[in-house]
């Protein structure tokens, strides 16, 4: 495949910014102004929280670029990250670490920072507004304590603009965090591989056990009892 030329490129991310509107578009035509997108990054690693994000943007944003966190190299999320947040008419974030991971369950984990990173996009819109969020988009998600009207979209990061948005805030902010605690815990490779399961993770482990950061549930004969 030949490689696509600076306009072309520029028309193609242009073409892929209005498709990933259409839900929130649809959504707007019925009435619904602000809805938010969530959707979270940590739920597979041995270490360290799952984080969340909420993301409200403004019907004027045309910030190109923007997809699933997973498909952006790490420089383009950090721009990408600070134009979100710039712009965005409100976001919030929800952290749930290892040791409510462990009590809960990931899943339960996940859509309890999910419900808190929604809970502090709508106290920045009140703020700001004095308004609420009328309609919240998942990916491949669903919470019932969240009592808001609500979609579920499989791979939504790749289909909604606001999801896709929400996936690089809480992409960037967990990358963050794992590399500050690998300063904390060198030996585990945290500021590469983010607390997933690499092999200098687990010789990290064979050599110096778990750390405060660990998560118990998913570490089986390597977690020190």
């Amino acid at each position: 495949m030949a490689r696509m030329t600076k306009t072309e490129r520029e028309a193609f991310l242009r073409q892929r910014l209005i498709e990933m509107q259409g839900y929130e578009n649809e959504l707007k035509a019925k009435g619904y102004r602000f809805i938010a997108g969530v959707d979270e990054v940590g739920r597979g690693p041995l270490a360290g929280p799952v984080v969340t994000a909420a993301v409200v943007l403004p019907d004027n944003f045309d910030i190109l670029g923007i997809d699933d966190s997973k498909k952006l190299t790490e420089k383009k999320r950090e721009a990408l990250f600070d134009v979100i947040l710039d712009k965005a008419v409100c976001y919030g974030i929800g952290i749930k670490d290892n040791s409510v991971i462990d009590r809960v369950n990931i899943l339960q984990a996940t859509k309890l920072a999910m419900a808190e990173a929604i809970e502090n996009a709508d106290r920045m819109l009140r703020e700001k507004t004095g308004e609420s969020i009328e309609f919240v988009l998942f990916d491949a998600m669903k919470i019932d304590a969240v009592e808001k009207p609500q979609m579920s979209l499989i791979k939504g990061d790749s289909k909604s603009l606001s999801i896709a948005a929400a996936s690089i805030v809480a992409k960037v902010t967990r990358d963050r965090m794992m590399v500050e605690y690998d300063k904390v815990y060198p030996y585990y490779g945290f500021s590469s591989n983010k607390g997933y399961g690499t092999k200098a993770h687990y010789e990290g482990l064979q050599k110096h056990g778990t750390t405060p950061i660990h998560r118990e549930s998913f570490l089986g004969s390597f977690y020190n009892k």
